[in-house]
C-alpha cells in the first residue's frame, strides 16, 4: 500500500472507462457466451458479461490492454456481479472464485506487462465488488415494505468468498463500487477487513457510492456526508462517487466529499445521462471539459470513467490530469 499512497500524494491516478461499454462492441452473442465449456448449459447465459473472463479472456485482456494503453493507472477486474448473490441468475453460484480468480489473474497478467515495459508508471488492478441485485435495507415488494430479499450475513458469505478469490488472484486494491445500499456496502467491507485480518494483509479498500439522481441522496437515502459517515470506521485509501450522473451532475456531492474525509477522493462518472434509448453520448471532448472543474478546485485523487466511457475518454482524462497537481488530503 505504501508505494500506492506515495504515488496518489505525487499525482492523480487515472481509472479505467466501462467494461459493458466495450463489450458491446463485440456483439457477442449466446454462442460467444457459453463457449465450448458452457455449450450445454440448461439456462441461457448471454448477457453474463463476468462469464466472459473464462470463456472469452483474450477479449477481456483486450479491454485492460486498451485501457492502459489510453493512460490508465488501474483497470478494475471483470467481476462486477460475481458474487454467489448476483450468480444465482444463471445457475453459476459453484463458479464464483473460479470468476473472481481467473478475472484478477487476467487483468494482472496485462498490468504486469505494462509496468515491466513502462517501469516509470506502475500500473495496478482494483478487484471491482458490486452491490448485488439484492439490497439489505429495502424491500423489493412494494405491498411489504418490512420483506429483505436478503440478510446481512448472507452478504457477508458472498463477499468474503469474492473477497478471497481476488486477493488469491492477485488484485493490489479492493474497490466496493456503486453502492446504493450503504448497509450492502458495510456488509462488503466487514467481510474485506475479516479476510485482510485473517491474511494479516494491508491491501488497499477504495469504496464509491452512487448518487442516484437530482436529490443528492443514494437509493438507501443518505446524503453525502451520511454515506461518509457510515463509512468511517473503516480505513479506506479512497471514498468517492461513480455511475448514475455525469461528471457536471457529480461535482456538488465530490466537493461535500472532499472537505470533510482525509481518505483520497475518486471519482468515476458516466458519460453523461442517457438518452432515450439508455446510450450514452457524451464525448471525450466533452467529458473532459466537464472533468476539469474537478480538477482546477483540486477536489480529486483518482478520476476514471463509468457507464459509456471507452479509452478515448480515458485517454483524454489521462491527458488532463497530467497537468494538475493532486488533491491533498485533509488531516
Amino acid at each position: 500500500m505504501s508505494n500506492l499512497k506515495s504515488i496518489l500524494e505525487d499525482r492523480i491516478l487515472v481509472l479505467d472507462g466501462a467494461m459493458g461499454t466495450m463489450l458491446q462492441n463485440y456483439a457477442f452473442q449466446e454462442k460467444e457466451f457459453r463457449g465450448k465449456r458452457f455449450a450445454d448449459f440448461p439456462v441461457s447465459l448471454q448477457g453474463n458479461n463476468d462469464l466472459l473472463s473464462l470463456t472469452q479472456p483474450q477479449a477481456i485482456k483486450e479491454i485492460h490492454a486498451k485501457y492502459f494503453e489510453a493512460g490508465a493507472d488501474i483497470v478494475e477486474t471483470n467481476t462486477f456481479s460475481s458474487t454467489s448473490i448476483a450468480m444465482a441468475d444463471y445457475q453459476m453460484e459453484n463458479l464464483v472464485y473460479e470468476l473472481n480468480y481467473e478475472s484478477a489473474k487476467l487483468a494482472k497478467e496485462v498490468a504486469d506487462t505494462f509496468t515491466v515495459n513502462q517501469p516509470q508508471k506502475p500500473r495496478f488492478v482494483a478487484g471491482s465488488i458490486g452491490p448485488t441485485n439484492k439490497t439489505a435495507s429495502l424491500s423489493p415488494d412494494v405491498n411489504d415494505p418490512g420483506f429483505r430479499a436478503i440478510t446481512f450475513d448472507q452478504l457477508v458469505e458472498a463477499y468474503s468468498e469474492q473477497t478471497e478469490a481476488l486477493m488469491d488472484g492477485g488484485v493490489d486494491i479492493l474497490l466496493v463500487e456503486t453502492i446504493f445500499d450503504t448497509l450492502n456496502a458495510k456488509a462488503a467491507l466487514f467481510a474485506i477487513e475479516t479476510v485482510k485480518e485473517s491474511r494479516k494483509s494491508d491491501i488497499p479498500v477504495m469504496a464509491s457510492g452512487t448518487i442516484t439522481d437530482a436529490s443528492g441522496r443514494t437509493l438507501s437515502g443518505q446524503t453525502a456526508e451520511a454515506f461518509l459517515i457510515s463509512l468511517s470506521h473503516v480505513d479506506l485509501l479512497s471514498v468517492g462517487f461513480n455511475c448514475a450522473l455525469g461528471a457536471d451532475q457529480l461535482m456538488p456531492y465530490v466537493e461535500r466529499l472532499s472537505r470533510n474525509t482525509d481518505a483520497y477522493i475518486s471519482v468515476h462518472p458516466n458519460a453523461g445521462l442517457p438518452n432515450a434509448f439508455g446510450a450514452y453520448d457524451q464525448t471525450p471532448d466533452t467529458m473532459k471539459d466537464m472533468i476539469l472543474p474537478f480538477l482546477e478546485k483540486n477536489l480529486v485523487n483518482i478520476v476514471g470513467g463509468c457507464c459509456g466511457t471507452g479509452p478515448e475518454h480515458i485517454r483524454q482524462i489521462a491527458e488532463l490530469t497530467s497537468a494538475f497537481s493532486p488533491r491533498k488530503r485533509v488531516v
